[in-house]
């Protein structure tokens, strides 16, 4: 009898856990690193903004491209080694969730790390919300984070976006490389997002510090859209204000590290002529 419930159970457990079949890649550096972070901000100010905090905690880690791209099928990848943008990003999301919900451990960075960066939670790589469009659109829907568009006399650009660039170059991709049968799946992604319009701050109002100051809040993600063809976002950092107006927080190529950059985010955004403009993220 007690055989049958221990096998209920598991089939349970395995049916309403779909993503946690397949144990997440870390070292024990990775999961060791997650804890002190962790036990390092419970020992803060409760008012403490937490993304700021894990932003600068995090900075000077090299920066590398591609780290989820490391194994035949996809797995849930925990690397605070080495990191990307997005990566960045998403690492210091799920640690600034461990906060709020109050439940400091690396099993529960590790689940809203897979909430953040996967469609409904369910690790696989037609899943993983590639085009940061999707990601922004999956976690609205799962109450993880809003969307600022307001004051209206700030978001004054609209963006209409058309992506394809995944599908269109291929080769760029090692995991379609392997598995060309996803092509199809990543097209939908693609065409789900086509065609949407959202609000953005175009470039030329990103020295007007004092309306900026209104709208964006330490912390918050920017989100840089792009002219480049096929794509909807070329990069993705973390704001944060100082005296001479807003910087960012990012894991950055062009300096091989997560940095806080010395100019005004206005000044870089000038540097690059395909930067657009942004949209804003704030975690609830």
């Amino acid at each position: 009898m007690l055989k049958k419930i221990l096998l209920f159970y598991i089939l349970f457990l395995c049916a309403n856990h779909p993503a946690t079949a397949t144990q997440p890649d870390y070292w024990r550096s990775d999961s060791v690193k997650v804890m002190r972070l962790l036990k390092q901000a419970s020992q803060l100010d409760s008012n403490t903004n937490y993304m700021l905090y894990f932003a600068r905690q995090l900075r000077g880690l090299p920066y590398v491209a591609k780290t989820l791209e490391k194994n035949h099928d996809e797995r849930l990848v925990v690397n605070l080694r080495q990191l990307d943008c997005t990566t960045y990003t998403e690492t210091v999301l799920a640690l600034t969730l461990c906060m709020k919900q109050k439940k400091a451990t690396f099993d529960n960075f590790c689940h809203n790390l897979q909430q953040l960066r996967y469609k409904d939670g369910i690790v696989a790589y037609p899943n993983r919300l590639h085009y940061f469009t999707s990601w922004i659109e999956e976690n609205k829907k799962k109450g993880l984070v809003d969307c600022i568009e307001e004051p209206r006399g700030v978001f004054t650009a609209t963006q209409i976006v058309h992506a394809n660039y995944m599908t269109t170059h291929v080769k760029l991709y090692p995991m379609l490389v392997k598995h060309r049968d996803w092509i199809p799946l990543i097209r939908n992604m693609e065409k789900e997002i086509s065609g949407r319009q959202y609000k953005y701050i175009p470039k030329s109002r990103l020295n007007d510090s004092a309306l900026l100051r209104q709208t964006i809040h330490d912390g918050d993600v920017i989100v840089i859209l792009t002219s480049k063809r096929g794509l909807d976002t070329s990069h993705i950092g973390i704001a944060v204000w100082h005296a001479d107006g807003l910087h960012l927080l990012n894991a950055s190529q062009l300096r091989h590290q997560v940095v806080e950059e010395p100019k005004t985010f206005y000044q870089y955004m000038r540097e690059h002529p395909t930067h657009t403009g942004i949209r804003v993220v704030r975690l609830r």
